[in-house]
């Protein structure tokens, strides 16, 4: 495994992290969510990603639990803040009620007495990115919080964040986590380059395309049991099939082959090629699943490798 700074902070990450949006405390029973969790950590990863919103508190409950007993300073946890959780009009958004009560309550669902890295899940505008930046300061300096960031800002809500932290002489958010894999690729436009400059990396989520480029969509077919065939799972990953994702998948496919390693395991070491990206969340519903993108954490791409994805990548 690998590890690399959250921004400029000196906290170091595992480049590989294991998350929990559509699986643990949903599809993945406890037994199962205990195994892949250790299965992870015996595999160097440090850094688990969850949020409030994952199946309303329960990827947390199920998280708490799967690392009761591990030593605490092993851990990097990052969770999130901002989808509304209860009918209650304050209870959603970033305002600073909202963020301190939120934090406490992902604290007691956790079990744990801070949190490593806490994200706004998206851009409040109805709360004023001073109130959100304060609140922010505040739960770092009461302990509660070591690191915060941002979750799909955009460039100039990310600039005036840094920019209000300073002002206030406060903390500034280290990381920003979006979706970046080899079908999505909207923040090496702007999104990188920026945060980079300001002393922030990013924290990737669906680097594998919602599961597509795994070569298990082959000519669009849905197998039974996977993520599309899923209603309550599937609304991101269904209208990414479409031809021109299908042929890049493919293209993915067929460089792997060649290469000898999966698909998966070629997507995730094109994602971090970049040094921009401290961590490539991955979920999994099975520990074979895990271990085998785990194998990316130490894939090094030459050149010509990765001209090659590039070069034979459909566009649209």
């Amino acid at each position: 495994m690998r590890y690399r700074r959250l921004g400029v902070s000196g906290c170091k990450v595992s480049v590989i992290s294991l998350g929990s949006w559509l699986t643990l405390g949903s599809s993945v029973g406890q037994q199962a969510t205990d195994a892949i969790v250790r299965a992870a950590i015996e595999g160097g990863v440090n850094l688990l990603d969850t949020a409030d919103i994952y199946n309303h508190g329960e990827a947390e409950s199920a998280l708490g639990r799967a690392i009761a007993g591990v030593r605490r300073q092993d851990l990097v946890i990052a969770t999130k803040a901002f989808w509304p959780m209860t009918d209650n009009v304050n209870d959603r958004g970033l305002s600073r009620k909202h963020l301190v009560e939120s934090c406490h309550n992902s604290l007691k669902r956790l079990g744990t007495e801070y949190i490593d890295l806490y994200q706004c899940h998206r851009y409040d505008p109805e709360t004023s990115i001073d109130e959100v930046v304060r609140a922010m300061e505040d739960l770092v300096r009461q302990g509660k919080v070591l690191y915060w960031g941002v979750s799909v800002w955009t460039a100039a809500q990310i600039v005036a964040a840094c920019e209000r932290a300073d002002h206030w002489g406060g903390f500034r958010p280290v990381t920003n986590q979006p979706p970046y894999s080899l079908v999505e690729r909207d923040i090496e436009n702007e999104i990188i380059g920026t945060c980079w400059q300001l002393g922030m990396s990013q924290i990737v989520w669906s680097p594998l395309g919602q599961g597509l480029l795994t070569g298990k969509y082959r000519d669009g077919k849905v197998p039974q049991g996977s993520r599309a065939a899923d209603p309550q799972r599937n609304k991101f990953l269904v209208p990414m099939l479409n031809p021109i994702n299908l042929k890049r998948a493919a293209h993915v496919a067929a460089v792997a082959g060649d290469l000898g390693c999966t698909p998966a395991q070629l997507a995730l070491a094109w994602v971090l090629r970049r040094p921009e990206i401290a961590s490539a969340i991955v979920g999994a519903t099975r520990v074979e699943q895990l271990q085998e993108n785990l194998a990316a954490a130490d894939m090094e791409l030459s050149p010509e490798t990765i001209a090659r994805l590039e070069q034979g990548m459909p566009n649209a």
